[in-house]
């Protein structure tokens, strides 16, 4: 069975930082690409990053430049880092698998 587990979201004062953790069981992350969505209420679900199984990344012209995408294969974990975090990075943070998601962090930038 497989379980994505988010962490590592919370309330941030605007240009404020965050780490986002996604640990794995039941799956093996370094053989997919692995992504990050966001969704803000009353918003769609979004794509903010991918990382590739060859490391290549790739991202959402909203967070190009603050956001960081990042894989630890030995820990089974995906990372988002992100910096200077905007009252618009306001949202739920999922990661996702081919069909699996986990059950999301909220993270909330505001002063």
């Amino acid at each position: 069975q497989v379980q994505l587990v988010e962490s590592g979201g919370g309330l941030v004062q605007p240009g404020g930082s965050l780490r986002l953790s996604c640990a794995a069981s039941g799956i093996t992350l370094k053989l997919y690409t692995m992504n990050w969505y966001r969704q803000a209420p009353g918003k769609q679900r979004e794509l903010v990053a991918f990382i590739t199984t060859t490391a290549n990344t790739n991202y959402a012209d909203s967070v190009k430049g603050r956001f960081t995408i990042s894989r630890d294969n030995a820990k089974n974990t995906v990372y988002l880092q992100m910096n200077s975090l905007k009252s618009e990075d306001t949202a739920v943070y999922y990661c996702n698998v081919r069909a699996q998601w986990g059950q999301g962090t909220q993270v909330t930038v505001s002063s």
